[in-house]
């Protein structure tokens, strides 16, 4: 069972390495530091493929910490 914990871990691990890679930046540098603090407080929402990486990174995100506490709580408990 531990075994199968964190090998799925490592997966999406990976996966969300890859996603996260894949997104596009919100920022353009240095000016986007300076103007992109009011784009963010509005709340301005992604679109196309932006709002698919955004789903599937809060997905794997969530994946990622259950996973995590799930195999130690195995390896305590093993």
């Amino acid at each position: 069972m531990i075994t199968f914990a964190k090998v799925m871990l490592m997966i999406v691990s990976v996966l969300l390495i890859i996603v996260v890679l894949l997104q596009s930046g919100r920022s353009a540098g240095l000016s986007g530091a300076i103007t992109g603090g009011a784009e963010q407080m509005i709340g301005r929402k992604a679109r196309g493929m932006d709002a698919v990486f955004a789903k599937i990174t809060t997905g794997l995100a969530t994946a990622f910490i259950l996973l995590s506490v799930w195999v130690a709580w195995l390896v305590t408990h093993a």
